[in-house]
């Protein structure tokens, strides 16, 4: 059975989060809240939740995985970018985007579009997750929390406890989370192309 954690929206209980990240440490797939919708998370080498998130979501290998990072400096280590786009993200972080960008050795090759070496990269602006990234102290390997059979994320922790129970190892609840991912911008070829509009607007990738 998965372990609920009720934490405070803008003020997180250290306890909760140092509780939480243990878990992640020693191997633990989590659903968490963001600043657009609920989130699988896990450490970045945990191969093994990287195959119960391929389970749960029916995904395939040519799907993007997420590095979600607590900053800009973090981010950087991880991606390749010029300086326009360094300009272009600087401007847009923290929020609700995704971007598309070539990966760095940082990242593992399991995580890779396996022909375009990309992998997304976000940075939330929601105090929870921060606040985890933070006390983690690397990113957390994440893609949005759509089910199979479901047109919309779920929103709610006790739903998500209810239907991933025994998939999932913890449920992060802070409130009722939004329905909208993100905007997913590709940046790989150097200019932006908006792959999925969501809650981040996307007039300036236009």
């Amino acid at each position: 059975m998965a372990r609920f954690f009720d934490v405070h929206p803008q003020d997180p209980q250290p306890r909760a989060v140092g509780q939480i990240v243990e878990m992640l440490q020693q191997g633990a797939l989590i659903a968490y809240p963001t600043d657009s919708c609920y989130a699988l998370g896990a450490q970045l080498g945990n191969r093994e939740a990287l195959d119960r998130i391929r389970t749960i979501r029916h995904l395939n290998d040519k799907h993007h995985f997420t590095l979600m990072c607590s900053s800009f400096a973090q981010l950087g280590q991880f991606v390749e970018m010029g300086n326009a786009v360094f300009r272009s993200l600087k401007a847009a972080t923290p929020g609700s985007y995704t971007f598309i960008l070539k990966a760095t050795p940082e990242v593992p090759r399991r995580l890779l579009h396996p022909k375009k070496k990309t992998v997304g990269v976000r940075i939330p602006d929601n105090a929870v997750v921060q606040s985890l990234l933070s006390a983690l102290g690397e990113p957390l390997l994440s893609t949005t929390l759509l089910l199979p059979d479901q047109e919309e994320p779920l929103t709610q922790g006790w739903e998500i406890k209810e239907r991933l129970d025994h998939q999932v190892d913890a449920v992060v609840d802070s409130g009722e989370c939004g329905t909208e991912p993100t905007t997913v911008v590709d940046f790989s070829s150097g200019v932006p192309e908006i792959l999925r509009v969501g809650m981040g607007d996307p007039t300036p990738f236009e």
